[in-house]
């Protein structure tokens, strides 16, 4: 045998280096593997930390997405815009709380109201006895006003001499001055400037008359009072305006002592008014029509005129 058995096993040693050699260098060609690190555990403060940097984030974009309206702060407690309006537009309508007497009312507010126009028999008056249909007058103006809500409407003059408003007044559609008029619980009374509806409320009152209405037939004293329609009212002087009722001329008496009215009513009958008489001072002397100041009873008798009825004895 050529070679021997030493020889054989040196080669096969040889060979089996080699094949080992050449394993080792194809595994270090070949990279290892990257390890992937694990995420570290959120403590309570950092995640309290990205809640707060979240939220943040949040807000900033509601604050960029909101409309421009929702910028404005709110008041607590402000008034809105109708409560606002309703403080500052007045009244339409006042509250009636108590009825003075026929003609007069008080508001809710303390003011009383006389109506323009008008004058229903004395009720109230200390000063004065309670006059013909003074009662009844008072307890019509109750049923129309009492505790009502009430339109006013003025005419030029604000307030008289009293302080009262003087004013046209009206209830759910119902002129009330004319109402007491026309149904005989009123009487005209003109006193310039405020005369708007003068002529309407003589109509009217000549109409309760004729019909034989209210205080026209329960009380003597308004069958003896004329009326007469003036087609114009009388001018109001600069320092005094002059009172008319019924819509009479009114001539002053000839001197102080010459002051008993002799009138004659719209059934030609010729009566004088004394002073003191309860209706001297509704009773307008108009010369043109024949009427006259007398200065004595005996004088008045003579010219053929008799005593009022309700003249005290």
């Amino acid at each position: 045998m050529g070679k021997t058995i030493i020889t054989i096993v040196a080669e096969l040693l040889v060979a089996l280096a080699f094949l080992v050699g050449r394993i080792s260098g194809e595994r270090q060609s070949i990279p290892a593997p990257v390890a992937l690190e694990s995420p570290a555990p959120l403590t309570l403060e950092a995640l309290s930390q990205q809640e707060a940097l979240t939220g943040e984030a949040v807000r900033q974009e509601e604050k960029i997405s909101a409309p421009a309206s929702s910028k404005a702060t709110a008041i607590p407690n402000a008034p809105s815009t109708t409560e606002i309006k309703k403080e500052i537009s007045p009244p339409t309508t006042f509250l009636v709380t108590r009825v003075i007497d026929g003609d007069t009312v008080e508001l809710e507010s303390g003011e009383r109201v006389r109506y323009i126009g008008i004058d229903t028999p004395e009720s109230v008056d200390p000063r004065k006895p309670i006059e013909c249909f003074g009662k009844e007058a008072v307890k019509e103006n109750e049923k129309l006003a009492a505790q009502k809500r009430v339109t006013l409407k003025k005419d030029v003059t604000d307030k008289d001499r009293y302080g009262r408003l003087l004013r046209y007044v009206y209830i759910n559609g119902v002129f009330i001055n004319l109402e007491l008029i026309r149904t005989g619980y009123a009487s005209v009374y003109t006193y310039p400037p405020d005369v708007k509806y003068n002529a309407q409320f003589l109509a009217a009152q000549e109409e309760a008359r004729s019909n034989q209405r209210g205080l026209w037939s329960a009380c003597k004293e308004a069958q003896e009072v004329t009326i007469v329609q003036s087609p114009t009212p009388p001018q109001e002087t600069k320092d005094q305006p002059q009172a008319q009722s019924s819509g009479q001329q009114d001539n002053p008496p000839p001197s102080p002592t010459c002051d008993i009215k002799g009138n004659i009513n719209s059934k030609g009958e010729k009566i004088y008014h004394l002073p003191g008489c309860q209706s001297y001072n509704k009773t307008k002397i108009d010369i043109n029509r024949g009427e006259h100041f007398f200065c004595s009873e005996n004088e008045a008798r003579d010219a053929g005129w008799r005593k009022a009825l309700n003249c005290p004895e």
